[in-house]
């Protein structure tokens, strides 16, 4: 291990023997009162030296080895330690392309804010070179969000949609006014290598390998039809449904954006539970979605073009904390936001007992298993009014967490 502290926190004194690391409440943490000795040692920890070089340093500064040792563990507890030289065989690999690693390091630096694991960063930032995803639908949402899932580092990024590109389908970040009467899946594939920090690796699966298809780590639905984004079609996921497939909804319908629900096959609500709960509060649902699901004359949808961007980004930013192996909370629920007042808001969307996809057997079973221990839990619980210790033990003093 080659400790080096966190570059993304950013580091200032708040008195002679008070350091904080980090600037935002969600991050930021306060170590004190620190001694000149354990001040210095902190500036060694740059990536350059092994654990027995810094034991050695150690001990030119008065630091015997196991407080050097018990530093270091503070330190990594308490999420401000990487590792230069950590995350495994792909790690390595990613490390050996410079000019894939300087395109994504703001994205490694993002990550490591979230992995607490030295070298756990560089980890998941090398292991989403070997997931594949696929975008159904490249208009002003799919496009970008493709886009920008290439340009995190996905390794495959798969978009599927027909016709051909329409001026209304031109985006910063996504189809280009270059991508005029090309045939909108072509022309969104060529935006997504644009984006793209590397070529794709390749896979076993590729065309002509003759091995099976491995699947697809997520699909991402974002229709151009503003009735699909609004009233999903349960029969456009039952394939998914029936492979196991992870798939997450987003788009823009008459002005108001939506992302969600993220479905997690036999976990959480789907478009079939959606539409269920929808049809017990109104009798009337099946009968107005069908009549919206009826051909009519084409017509371009209402679809601001910043609300179909930040639509993108969070669907993006769901998609990637999901692949990254976190839970968004997009995962029964829908979020939704409309213009002008642009206010995010979650409507739970939960598992409906009628449907097929399974997910209510299992929502009630975890219900019930939880609910006397949560019963007992609310009866003990008071309000804490105390910060979020770092640890235990405090070999520099008093460490405050989370200002």
């Amino acid at each position: 291990m080659h400790p080096v502290m966190k570059p993304a926190l950013r580091r200032g004194w708040r008195d002679r023997d008070t350091v904080q690391f980090g600037m935002t409440p969600a991050h930021a943490l306060t170590i004190g009162p620190m001694d000149p000795a354990t001040h210095g040692f902190l500036d060694l920890l740059n990536g350059t030296r092994g654990l027995p070089l810094l034991r050695e340093e150690g001990r030119r500064r008065d630091l015997p080895a196991d407080r050097v040792d018990s530093l270091l563990e503070r330190l990594t507890r308490a999420g401000l330690v990487d590792d230069a030289r950590g995350g495994g065989p792909a790690a390595d690999a990613l490390r050996a392309k410079e000019h894939v690693l300087r395109r994504l390091r703001p994205d490694l630096a993002a990550l490591s804010l979230t992995t607490a694991e030295p070298g756990g960063a560089l980890a998941g930032l090398a292991a989403r070179r070997a997931l594949r995803v696929q975008v159904r639908g490249a208009g002003r949402v799919g496009a970008v969000l493709a886009s920008v899932l290439s340009g995190a580092g996905v390794g495959e990024v798969e978009v599927r949609d027909t016709g051909r590109v329409e001026p209304w389908d031109v985006a910063p970040g996504g189809l280009s006014a270059e991508s005029l009467g090309e045939r909108r899946e072509v022309a969104a594939r060529a935006a997504v290598r644009r984006a793209a920090p590397d070529r794709p690796p390749r896979h076993a699966h590729s065309p002509g390998s003759g091995a099976r298809d491995a699947g697809h780590s997520l699909v991402v639905l974002t229709p151009r039809d503003d009735v699909s984004v609004h009233a999903p079609d349960p029969a456009d996921a039952e394939p998914l449904l029936a492979s196991g497939t992870p798939h997450l909804y987003a788009g823009v319908v008459e002005g108001t954006g939506v992302v969600g629900p993220l479905v997690l096959p036999g976990e959480s609500g789907c478009a079939g539970c959606l539409h269920l709960h929808r049809e017990d509060r109104d009798p009337a649902w099946p009968r107005l979605a069908a009549q919206w699901r009826c051909p009519e004359a084409r017509r371009v949808g209402a679809c601001d073009l910043t609300l179909a961007t930040a639509v993108a980004g969070l669907a993006a930013a769901h998609a990637l904390a999901f692949l990254d192996g976190g839970s968004p909370s997009s995962v029964g629920a829908r979020w939704e936001v409309s213009v002008p007042g642009l206010d995010w808001r979650a409507r739970p969307l939960r598992p409906h007992p009628a449907c097929g996809c399974a997910a209510a057997e299992r929502d009630k079973a975890e219900h019930s298993s939880s609910d006397g221990a949560a019963r007992e839990t609310m009866a003990v619980q008071r309000p804490s009014t105390e910060r979020r210790k770092a640890g235990a033990a405090r070999p520099t003093g008093t460490w405050r967490a989370h200002v």
